[in-house]
């Protein structure tokens, strides 16, 4: 327990750096009559976002099979972590062509999209 509480010491004591990384999460609730077709589309341009110059890393997943608790949600179809270099690089993320034209294309296929940033 030692190593545990030094470590979480030494995190707790980080201060922010002005330049730190940012986490940029979106849940996705896609449409339900989307096609399997629609959903690989949808999919293929999540990727896209990964060509963005901003974007440090990139990750897409959806619902794990974990162990079903109360405190669990799984009612999305895809979540969607894009780690960037601070805010300024979140910004540029936004107005990125690429960005833009994910929107346009996609739009039309979710039903309700969450956003949770965290730096």
């Amino acid at each position: 327990t030692g190593t545990h509480q030094t470590l979480k010491s030494f995190i707790g004591s980080q201060p922010k750096k002005e330049n730190h990384m940012l986490n940029h999460t979106v849940i996705f609730w896609l449409k339900k009559e989307l096609s399997d077709q629609d959903k690989k589309i949808f999919h293929h341009e999540l990727e896209k976002l990964g060509m963005i110059e901003a974007v440090h890393q990139l990750y897409i997943g959806s619902p794990a099979a974990t162990t079903n608790r109360p405190v669990i949600d799984n009612s999305y179809d895809y979540c969607l972590t894009v780690i960037l270099e601070g805010i300024s690089a979140h910004d540029i993320y936004q107005q990125d062509p690429i960005h833009l034209k994910f929107i346009e294309n996609c739009a039309h296929m979710w039903d309700k999209v969450k956003i949770y940033d965290a730096d």
